[in-house]
């Protein structure tokens, strides 16, 4: 039998297709992450809350899974980067992007998280001595100016919420959480199950919250918002996604990946009535080209 069986033109067009259709869907349970979260802080949730929540959930059920798939257990010099990426990449990142969709918008708060590739670029060349290229330094000025655009021209209609000062360094914290996402978890994802190192990041993230979690009585309302974060959001979007990734390709799945600000700009819209102004449409359309180019050009 042989080890890489030959597959046929139709058989490869529908695994693309479908590994496509997956990277498609991940990306619109995430895009979805902003709005919901509006529905629990609308209930009188804290961010903080809602994040302690979502990561003790999703914690659950990743452990579940990997319990379920008989994954190989962490390896030991890997469980303190599990433990640091649950400190800055679960509970740095859900607080940091939770606080700026309250405060300035899901539609706001999408954009800004994807100033990611700026971080992780700067990241990778400052850390890992990494070269950037002229196209992905292009690639990365386009996306910073439209976070520009975006934080200084961001709403239009939406009187409950306003783009303020702390909203903006919010979202660009969170764009900063996410990029040390990628740099700390390149070798852990590489050398260990998957779901293992989430099942160690997330159970980290939820002890460094505990602190800070406000204990009342939550609506049905709260706990349906949250109970969806965690499940479809995190725990189902990952699984699309990295079912995605093995059937068409890391590159391939970066760049469909960037409907995400696109779709979660959309559903602001549809749930919340947020409306970015046209230069931040603009500023928008930039940041997408811009992480579209680092993309292809990875």
């Amino acid at each position: 039998m042989a080890l890489f069986p030959r597959t046929e033109p139709g058989t490869r067009d529908m695994t693309s297709n479908r590994g496509a259709s997956l990277v498609m869907l991940a990306a619109l349970q995430w895009a979805l992450l902003g709005p919901v979260a509006r529905i629990a802080f609308a209930e009188g949730v804290p961010p903080l809350t809602v994040a302690f929540w979502r990561a003790t959930v999703a914690a659950l059920l990743f452990a579940s899974h990997a319990r379920l798939t008989r994954a190989h257990a962490l390896r030991r010099p890997d469980r303190v980067a599990a433990m640091a990426l649950g400190v800055v990449a679960v509970a740095g990142l859900y607080v940091s992007y939770f606080e700026s969709v309250q405060r300035g918008g899901a539609a706001l708060a999408a954009i800004l998280l994807y100033s990611a590739p700026v971080w992780v670029a700067l990241g990778a060349h400052v850390v890992l001595r990494e070269r950037v290229t002229i196209r992905e330094g292009g690639a990365l000025a386009l996306t910073l100016a439209g976070v520009i655009l975006v934080a200084l021209f961001p709403l239009q209609g939406t009187a409950e919420i306003e783009a303020t000062p702390a909203a903006i360094l919010w979202g660009l914290g969170s764009g900063v959480a996410y990029a040390l996402y990628f740099l700390l978890g390149r070798n852990l994802f590489a050398n260990n199950a998957p779901a293992r190192v989430m099942s160690w990041a997330l159970a980290t993230g939820a002890v460094v919250l505990l602190p800070f979690v406000t204990w009342s009585v939550m609506s049905w309302r709260a706990w349906g918002a949250i109970g969806f974060l965690a499940t479809v959001a995190t725990y189902g979007a990952y699984l699309c996604n990295a079912n995605g990734i093995r059937l068409i390709g890391p590159s391939r799945a970066a760049t469909i990946a960037t409907l995400e600000p696109v779709l979660a700009v959309g559903a602001a819209y549809l749930v919340w009535g947020e409306r970015l102004s046209a230069p931040g449409l603009v500023g928008a359309a930039a940041v997408i080209g811009g992480v579209l180019i680092a993309a292809r050009a990875r």
